[in-house]
């Protein structure tokens, strides 16, 4: 039965992704006619409008670009697209550059200034159509701080991605640092007749301006939330690069752009795709499998084994009532990793770590996996484990409490078939987690 569950864990989640269609959510929200042009929200004359500055930067910019493109025919376009080389398409233009993540470098400082110099040619004659999802703050990134190098710049994203805090609060600091977060994309595209932000979640639904590190959004965090926050990255990493600590240290941090600035005078924004219509898909396509089926996002951003401990409880109870039962929750959990990390991400730890657990509870099928289809540092998705999971490593050799311990699960779960191979999926809606469990 082990085998067989896993296979249904594997098909759910499949299913869930195909669900979630990146193109046609973006289509639904550009239409050009002979007289208007509509983004998002907003109508425009099309007399009015000399042509649409498109930026589309993250892990679903290409069919995002892709599917405003086609809706867009006949309408003169300007665009730069920033994201993962493996979603590019045969004979991409040059409009195309590398989004590097999870770790910004060379690339992301070309990404950031090709940006700015494009938004700075916006007149009142142009529309700005903003294309944004996950992944981005890594592939477009440069400081305010021309002090601060990007070796600097890398140890500092590497550190707040290790620190455990939540995406909110690793991106507050990441916008007061810089030059294209926080709004500060909307504010050099101010000039424009109009700018309309699409965006694909990868966040909680209530804070939108974290996706990407709202790089065209009205900023929520404050310069006073980064006094609290910093101290507490220092904590949790110990060192960081000399140039980050002044920054942060000289008393004058500059303020992103907020709610009612002159930047969002002339603004929309849509969240399109989020981790709700994935929680959804999941549901459909588990309720369609034969499961009593509930959706429970509680254990969001908590600590990666309280979040399995509560999901693995709630399953439980549940099966005693309804026999055969899915739990599925969309977020992210907190991992806190050293230096001396492997091969791992969050998704292969959390299913890993159940699994072992398991072996003290009654059976169950857990699934964790990114719907970008990478996590972390591992080439997987994800995983699929089972109360089986720790004997077939035992088999072959492998410690399933070495591999949580140095956060290097990836290779073990390869070699026991429990890992989730998509490569990258060209969306980026959060995790998605699967407690599948028969009375």
């Amino acid at each position: 039965m082990s085998d067989a569950l896993r296979s249904v864990a594997r098909r759910i989640f499949l299913n869930a992704l195909r669900a979630v269609d990146v193109r046609n959510a973006v289509r639904q929200q550009v239409n050009v006619d002979a007289e208007t042009l509509r983004l998002g929200a907003h109508t425009l004359s099309r007399a009015a409008v000399e042509s649409v500055i498109l930026i589309a930067v993250g892990k679903a910019a290409v069919p995002m670009f892709e599917a405003a493109s086609e809706k867009l025919q006949g309408v003169r376009v300007q665009a730069v697209v920033v994201a993962p080389r493996e979603t590019f398409p045969p004979g991409h233009h040059e409009r195309f550059l590398v989004g590097e993540h999870p770790t910004p470098g060379e690339h992301s400082r070309r990404a950031a200034d090709t940006i700015l110099s494009l938004l700075a040619t916006a007149t009142p004659r142009d529309a700005v159509l903003f294309l944004v999802s996950g992944g981005a703050s890594a592939m477009v990134e440069k400081p305010l701080d021309d002090a601060i190098s990007l070796a600097d710049v890398a140890a500092f994203h590497r550190a707040l991605v290790g620190s455990g805090m939540t995406i909110t609060q690793i991106n507050a600091l990441r916008k007061h640092m810089s030059a294209v977060k926080g709004g500060r994309l909307a504010a050099a595209a101010a000039a424009a007749a109009w700018q309309c932000t699409l965006l694909v979640s990868d966040v909680p639904a209530t804070e939108p301006d974290a996706i990407a590190s709202g790089p065209s959004l009205p900023d929520s965090t404050t310069v006073e939330d980064c006094l609290t926050l910093f101290p507490r990255l220092q904590n949790a990493c110990g060192s960081l690069p000399e140039s980050v600590v002044r920054y942060f240290s000289n008393g004058n941090l500059p303020e992103t752009p907020k709610a009612g600035d002159a930047a969002f005078t002339r603004a929309s924004f849509d969240v399109i795709l989020s981790g709700d219509h994935l929680a959804h898909a999941a549901a459909e396509a588990a309720r369609a499998a034969g499961f009593h089926t509930v959706i429970d996002n509680a254990c969001d951003d908590w600590e990666y084994r309280d979040a399995g401990r509560y999901l693995m409880d709630r399953s439980a109870s549940l099966a005693t009532k309804y026999g055969r039962v899915c739990v599925i929750s969309v977020g992210e959990v907190a991992v806190s990793i050293s230096a001396e990390a492997g091969e791992g991400g969050r998704n292969g730890q959390f299913a890993l770590w159940c699994a072992r657990d398991l072996t003290h509870h009654t059976p169950a099928t857990v699934l964790s996996a990114g719907s970008d289809g990478v996590d972390g540092q591992s080439a997987a998705a994800g995983a699929v484990c089972d109360e089986t999971t720790m004997g077939r490593a035992e088999q072959i050799g492998q410690s399933v409490d070495e591999a949580l311990q140095q956060f290097n699960t990836a290779s073990l779960l390869r070699l026991v078939g429990d890992a989730i191979q998509t490569g990258p999926t060209g969306n980026n809606l959060r995790d998605l987690r699967l407690i599948l469990k028969e009375r």
